[in-house]
């Protein structure tokens, strides 16, 4: 399963609404799935790729190699 090894980020699921929403009765099931990278990380001194949610790479939590 596609999951974050920072945040441990993963996919999410739940209903979308129909556009117009007049007829809130047509609703569809919906996955919802989190921005993953593959990148090399220095992780203990060693460097493995791992797969990391964009927002972990934006912030500083990876430090890349």
């Amino acid at each position: 399963m596609a999951r974050c090894e920072i945040c441990d980020k993963q996919p999410s699921h739940g209903k979308q609404l129909s556009i117009t929403r007049s007829h809130i009765s047509k609703r569809s099931p919906r996955t919802w799935k989190p921005n993953l990278r593959t990148v090399k990380a220095e992780i203990n001194g060693e460097v493995k790729r791992i797969h990391v949610c964009a927002k972990c790479l934006k912030n500083g939590k990876v430090k890349r190699a």
